[in-house]
This record gives structure tokens, C-alpha cells and sequence, in this order.
């Protein structure tokens, strides 16, 4: 069952980019979108490839990738948040001091997972569901700080889009992506609560399309010279 689950995932993130660059219409700070995009549609593509690859040292070496690809680029959430704000018109998020709050948070969310996780850490096969993947053998060392923080980000952001422009489907699709990454789900897979991350991304991808489609101002302002 997961093995087709992670190929449909890949293959509907690899959608999630075509209809996003079909559609954009001007580079924004939420073009970091795609940055989230491509790594997730590595890390299903490699749990997906991993029973044809093989168990041995490439494997291991492209699962690695995983951890550092999502260490790396999950963090620019934040910047798309920042971007998402702008593009619905408030007007702090356009100040110097938002710009520069977002990069040293995208930066801190970066040092926290590579301390946290990434850094030194020991993969082992595991064989569940259909699937061979590499992964951690140490347990994980208290909670995943850099996930909470640009959770928290993408709440409250789209919180303010909502209120701003009466578009929720941000802050719905961080709410059901919290929901589903914290309720243990009675299924036999490990792909399934994946489906929730696809649902936030889908949710960030239309909010990118909707907002660049009805925004009539450029995400500069003033302070940002």
C-alpha cells in the first residue's frame, strides 16, 4: 500500500509545481514554495525508489539527503509567510525589520534541525509496509523544535491573511496539517499521514496563485530600501 502511496505523493507534489508555475505571475517572497516542494518531492521519490534501489551504502546516502534537505529547505516556510502577508496588504510585513525577522528565523529553524536531528545522525534500514527506507536509529531528542516554530508561523500568518482578506485556506491547511500530525491514525501505513503535509502544501500553492492573482501592489515598501 505505501509503495504506491509515496509514488502518488511524488507524483502530486511534481502537479503542485507544474500549476504553480503555470499560474505565477510575479516572484515574490512565496516563491520559497518550491523550495518545500522539491524536497518533498525527493523524499517521496527516494522512500518510493528505495525497494527498487536496494539496501546498501547508495541508499543509505540518498536517505541521508532527506534529513538534510528537510533540515535545509522546510524553514522556508517562514519566508513564504512573510511573502503571503505582504501580499495581502499588511503593511508591517513590508518593513525592513519583517524581512530581516524572517531570514534570522528561516536560519535559526535551519541551525535547530541540523543540532537537533541532522547532525551525526546513525541511519539503519527498515523494511514496513512495502517500502525500504534509512532512518534514524536514535530516538528523537525532545520535540521537534524547527516543525513548532514554522507551524506556529504559518498559523498566525494565515491567521492574519483570513482576517486581512477573507482567503482562509492558509490557515485551514496549517490547522488540518497540526491535526494530523498529532493524532495517531488506526491505519497499517506510514504514508497515510503524509496526505496531511500534501494537503498544507496544496493549501500554501492555491494561497500563492490566489493572492498573486488579486494583489495590486508589489511586496516593497518604503522601509525595505
Amino acid at each position: 500500500m505505501d509503495l504506491a502511496l509515496f509514488f502518488i505523493l511524488a507524483a502530486a507534489y511534481i502537479g503542485l509545481v507544474v500549476w504553480a508555475v503555470t499560474r505565477q505571475k510575479k516572484w515574490t517572497l512565496m516563491a520559497a514554495v518550491y523550495l518545500v516542494l522539491f524536497g518533498l518531492i525527493y523524499d517521496n521519490g527516494i522512500i518510493a525508489l528505495g525497494k527498487f534501489i536496494g539496501e546498501g551504502a547508495l541508499l543509505e546516502n540518498l536517505n541521508a539527503m532527506r534529513y538534510w534537505i528537510h533540515a535545509l529547505l522546510t524553514p522556508a516556510l517562514v519566508l513564504f509567510s512573510l511573502g503571503a502577508l505582504r501580499a495581502a496588504g499588511v503593511d508591517w510585513a513590508r518593513k525592513s525589520w519583517a524581512l530581516y525577522s524572517a531570514i534570522a528565523l528561516f536560519i535559526l529553524g535551519i541551525v535547530i534541525e541540523i543540532w537537533q536531528v541532522t547532525w551525526g545522525t546513525e541511519l539503519a534500514p527498515v523494511r514496513e509496509y512495502g517500502v525500504l527506507k534509512y532512518v534514524s536509529t536514535e530516538e528523537a531528542g525532545g520535540p521537534p523544535i524547527m516543525i513548532l516554530l514554522v507551524s506556529a508561523v504559518l498559523l498566525i500568518a494565515g491567521l492574519i491573511v483570513w482576517k486581512k482578506t477573507g482567503w482562509s485556506w492558509m490557515f485551514v491547511g496549517s490547522v488540518i496539517m497540526g491535526i494530523g500530525s498529532s493524532v495517531t491514525i488506526p491505519v497499517e501505513s506510514a504514508a497515510v499521514t503524509n496526505i496531511f503535509e500534501l494537503i498544507l502544501l496544496a493549501s500554501l500553492v492555491w494561497t500563492k496563485i490566489h493572492l498573486e492573482k488579486n494583489s495590486n501592489g508589489t511586496e516593497r515598501g518604503p522601509d525595505d530600501e
